[in-house]
């Protein structure tokens, strides 16, 4: 149902993959580069990290190290390695490194849109977009604003022996385990204050 629902907004809304459902959203204040992605994979490298030399509060930091599973989030880190490695990632966890980029990282929802189209083996022009736009906030039927999925949280609950995690990060808890990129609870607190403000 939610695939043909998808397809159904996107042959209404063709250009679903760039512009946002909610025009409201057009004055949100994420993070956004129009040529990094081009420029992050230029010359085969892989884009997980940029090549930009990030000057100190520039996203293209935050970016990489969410491209690399790097960001210091253990369950994130494990989703963004695992879709690097097999094209493939669970739904919950698509949903919670699309909530962390997009809200606790304040980047647009357009980078991780366009990250999972080169990276997922399962990727489609109208799920893809539409799915983004809705962990976003953005999109039709979008979650409630205030939904925010905080990765510790949906850890303990759906990784509890932290077999997935330990697949994939087996470095976590050690020392060469990066510290978080961001605050969850900080974080948390300054995207709702921003949607807040959409919500005016």
């Amino acid at each position: 149902m939610w695939r043909d629902f998808a397809w159904h907004r996107l042959h209404h809304r063709p250009h679903l993959a760039t512009a946002n459902v909610r025009a409201d959203f057009d004055a949100f204040p994420w993070a956004w580069d129009p040529g990094e992605l081009a420029a992050g994979t230029a010359g085969g490298r892989d884009g997980r990290r940029s090549n930009r030399a990030a000057a100190p509060g520039d996203f293209h930091a935050d970016l990489g190290a969410w491209r690399s599973g790097a960001t210091g989030i253990p369950l994130v880190d494990a989703g963004m390695r695992e879709l690097w490695a097999t094209g493939y990632m669970h739904n919950r966890v698509r949903m919670v490194v699309g909530s962390l980029l997009t809200k606790n990282l304040g980047i647009h929802w357009r980078h991780g849109e366009e990250w999972f189209w080169d990276t997922l083996v399962d990727a489609d022009p109208a799920s893809n977009a539409f799915n983004w736009q809705w962990v976003a906030g953005c999109g039709d039927d979008a979650a409630p604003y205030f939904r925010i999925f905080n990765p510790e949280t949906q850890a303990k609950r759906f990784d509890p022996e932290r077999t997935y995690i330990s697949a994939w990060v087996p470095e976590f808890g050690g020392p060469d385990y990066p510290a978080p990129v961001v605050d969850l609870r900080e974080s948390r607190a300054m995207a709702l204050a921003a949607y807040e403000g959409i919500r005016r």
